[in-house]
């Protein structure tokens, strides 16, 4: 079995999966892998480039086919803050150290680290430990986001002057 072709969340209906793959968040970022099927079969990840697969997509089988991209549990914490503005300071802590994070609503998901949930803590916040998918953010220059570093150049006709 091969798996050529990915399917963005939404743009296929869940009730056509033949099967499904659960997988880690670092091994969802992949473009050529060997896959094991929640059934149990094998089955060999073969895009034309990397993807960051996110729960609820698909990969289509050459024959046609869908398998569902399930994310996998993790050792994650889930973190909250009394208040908006010190939720706000702990993500730019976060940020600010690159770490992926994933936006839930009133809350932020990292993957589980001690000595940032000891950070959290110093900030104000409260960091839960849990077992839960991880599905951060792509980043804003992730392809597919829109938010790519463009420039716009133009030659001196393409400008319009006014007097």
């Amino acid at each position: 079995m091969r798996a050529t072709e990915y399917l963005a969340a939404g743009s296929w209906a869940k009730d056509q999966a033949a099967d499904a793959v659960l997988l880690d968040h670092d091994h969802r970022h992949r473009r050529r892998f060997l896959l094991k099927t929640v059934s149990g079969a094998e089955c060999l990840l073969d895009l034309p480039q990397a993807v960051a697969l996110k729960h609820g997509d698909g990969l289509r089988l050459e024959d046609g086919r869908i398998l569902a991209v399930q994310a996998m549990p993790e050792r994650v914490l889930d973190i909250h803050a009394h208040d908006e503005d010190a939720l706000m300071r702990i993500a730019w802590h976060l940020g600010n150290r690159h770490l992926p994070v994933q936006f839930l609503p009133g809350e932020i998901r990292i993957r589980y680290d001690h000595v940032i949930a000891e950070m959290v803590e110093l900030l104000g916040g409260h960091a839960e430990e849990n077992e839960a998918p991880f599905d951060p953010e792509s980043g804003a220059y992730a392809p597919g986001t829109g938010g790519g570093h463009h420039h716009h150049h133009h030659d001196d006709d393409d400008h319009h002057h006014h007097d």
